[in-house]
């Protein structure tokens, strides 16, 4: 099989996926209490005021009606207006999705950084209290709440040691951002030499960042310590450590045929951090894609909604898909 034929065959089910994943949302969404038409009209509005406003937003249509003019506006590029922000839904993503993957990146990097060193460590060194602390770690890391554990970060590094910025956004309230490449703060003050927007993009990114990368970094850890602990227990370890190999070679050699299922976790988590970080950039007004959904909830708009939605659907069957490629280079069985 040529990776055109691979690439190809997973692109085939992508279609029929996304088609799921937009129909389940749009009638779970459309269950949101809250009437929009009133939300914008305020309260003292009149009934016929009201009715009007539905037979415009085609709210009095039945569900399943509404559902197909979605579709249709969907494959047309359409996803819709924001009643809250009065524009296209689909450029207040463009201009909020950097923001919340630049994140979700940076988080991500976090989580591999304190996952991977402390399985490879507890699975290397079962005894001893540091290895003990490691698994308290693990085993408690995915029950706190990302919001709470933010709040305290905010309350310690902020309110007390005034370590960190105020949890206003992305950068400083004085400082323009840098000129746009790709939309992350950090990357473009890099390429454009704006090391005072780099410098506060960087301070405000380390609380949101570190506190997302803590609180998924069990699963990393978690999925290193069971693979590599199971490599170190087979033949090919017993022999290589017989063959007089030194131990850190034994190791590295574990660790790399544990690291297909490392991948594997580190890409499921990396999709999952998408709609995991829309509380997060509420605590910290981080204005990204997430919090944009957040608001849309709150005020009854359903279409950021969706749209976010459909958006982290994409990005996390793109990540699928990379990995899928990633698979195909280095496992020849996946090829036949």
């Amino acid at each position: 099989m040529t990776i055109f034929q691979y690439v190809a065959r997973r692109l085939a089910f992508i279609v029929p996926q996304l088609l799921g994943i937009v129909a389940v949302s749009f009638f779970l969404v459309s269950l949101i209490p809250g009437d929009p038409a009133v939300l914008m009209l305020g309260p003292l509005a009149s009934q016929d005021s009201i009715a009007k406003l539905h037979a415009s937003l085609g709210l009095n249509q039945p569900l399943a009606i509404r559902f197909l003019h979605y579709v249709w506006r969907l494959l047309h590029g359409d996803l819709g207006t924001s009643w809250q922000t009065q524009r296209p839904v689909l450029l207040d993503l463009l201009q909020r999705a950097p923001a919340t993957i630049e994140l979700v990146t940076y988080s991500l990097l976090v989580a591999i950084a304190v996952g991977i060193p402390l399985g490879v460590y507890t699975a290397v060194r079962t005894q001893g209290i540091p290895s003990k602390i490691a698994t308290m770690y693990g085993s408690v890391a995915g029950t706190i709440p990302d919001f709470w554990l933010g709040l305290v970060f905010i309350f310690i590094f902020y309110n007390r040691l005034h370590a960190v910025p105020a949890p206003t956004g992305r950068l400083d309230l004085a400082i323009p951002p840098p000129p746009t490449i790709t939309g992350f703060y950090t990357i473009d003050g890099l390429l454009t030499g704006d090391w005072t927007a780099l410098g506060s993009a960087l301070a405000h990114l380390a609380l949101p960042a570190l506190t997302l990368g803590l609180i998924n970094a069990g699963p990393i850890f978690a999925m290193t310590r069971s693979t590599v602990s199971r490599m170190l227990d087979s033949n090919f370890a017993a022999y290589a450590q017989l063959s007089g190999l030194p131990r850190s070679l034994i190791i590295m050699r574990a660790f790399r045929n544990a690291f297909p299922s490392i991948v594997t976790v580190i890409s499921v988590l990396y999709g999952f951090l998408i709609g995991g970080a829309v509380l997060i950039e509420f605590v910290f007004s981080w204005g990204g894609a997430g919090q944009y959904a957040v608001q849309g909830v709150l005020n009854a708009d359903i279409d950021p909604v969706l749209g976010f939605v459909l958006f982290s659907a994409i990005f996390s069957l793109v990540i699928y898909l990379a990995v899928d490629l990633i698979y195909f280079a280095l496992d020849p069985r996946v090829r036949r």
